[in-house]
């Protein structure tokens, strides 16, 4: 089984139904609809809205609710993703030490030339190479970094 939000084993999903993928969209568009406004709009109830999210939750499908946040306008103006190569079998410890950087925003371990890819945001080039040559180099498991700067980026989620 993998890992669930807190560490545990999480239990195997559930099928989601076309009124649950519906609510995801929904949420997904709008994290702060009402369940008054979901359950119209999937055409249920407002119990059984608020029932569907809930199971949603418990079963970690849903996993939280966030801003979708323009970095440069919040003062991150430089974003890169960074790829790392790390000594076999260290994902755990890595992706620990990863979570504690600042401005880290996703975290992947991937297959191919590299192992992990992080995406960060600073607030200019020299948070940056701080970050790269102070920060990541220092983590004893990671062996080489490559550092992709990003010009240009679009969120692909439902805008509102």
């Amino acid at each position: 089984m993998a890992d669930g939000p807190q560490g545990g084993t999480a239990p195997p999903p559930r099928p989601l139904d076309a009124i649950d993928q519906d609510i995801l969209k929904i949420l997904q568009a709008d994290g702060r609809a009402s369940i008054r406004s979901v359950a119209e709009r999937v055409h249920v109830s407002r119990a059984n809205a608020y029932a569907r999210i809930n199971r949603l939750i418990d079963d970690g499908v849903i996993r939280g609710f966030s801003a979708r946040v323009d970095h440069e306008r919040a003062g991150h103006g430089t974003s890169a993703y960074i790829t790392l190569k790390i000594v076999q079998n260290t994902w755990r410890t890595v992706r620990e030490q990863l979570r504690q950087l600042p401005g880290a925003s996703h975290i992947a371990l991937v297959g191919g030339d590299f192992d992990v890819l992080l995406l960060v945001h600073t607030p200019d080039n020299r948070a940056l190479r701080e970050l790269v040559l102070t920060r990541l180099q220092a983590i004893p498991e990671v062996l080489s970094t490559r550092t992709l700067l990003v010009f240009e980026e679009e969120d692909l989620e439902p805008e509102t």
